[in-house]
């Protein structure tokens, strides 16, 4: 059982070098001062913003900048590609008619990076 999650949550990639925020729009989540996320709350640039520079050679800016420095591996700026929702997500508890998410639940990036969570955003509150 983990913690709730809610907007404002510190998540980090593995392969991002800064760790970043959640937004979690306030759409049919009224629940407590901050919204609280669902699965479905993994849209780039506005649920899921940058980890800073990026690692992955799956990353075709990564991988073309590495080879023009002659294999030597050169981060680039982090677009994050959610590969799906959050996951496993909490279905027993819904939020707007969408699972939520407690701080277990682990994003993937279509770059191969594990996103999950630092800090909850609500340190109180098990799911």
């Amino acid at each position: 059982m983990g913690l709730c999650v809610t907007g404002g949550a510190s998540m980090s990639c593995s392969f991002g070098m800064a760790p970043s925020i959640l937004n979690v729009l306030p759409t049919a989540k009224t629940m407590s001062a901050m919204p609280l996320a669902t699965i479905a709350d993994n849209v780039p640039f506005v649920n899921i913003t940058p980890f800073g520079m990026c690692q992955s050679m799956a990353n075709p800016a990564v991988a073309a900048a590495t080879a023009a420095a002659m294999g030597v591996l050169t981060p680039m700026p982090c677009t994050p590609v959610p590969a799906g929702p959050w996951a496993p997500g909490v279905p027993q508890v819904l939020v707007g008619g969408k699972p939520a998410v407690d701080d277990q639940c682990k994003l993937t990036c279509a770059w191969g990076g594990i996103i999950q969570f630092t800090n909850s955003g609500c340190p109180t509150v098990q799911l």
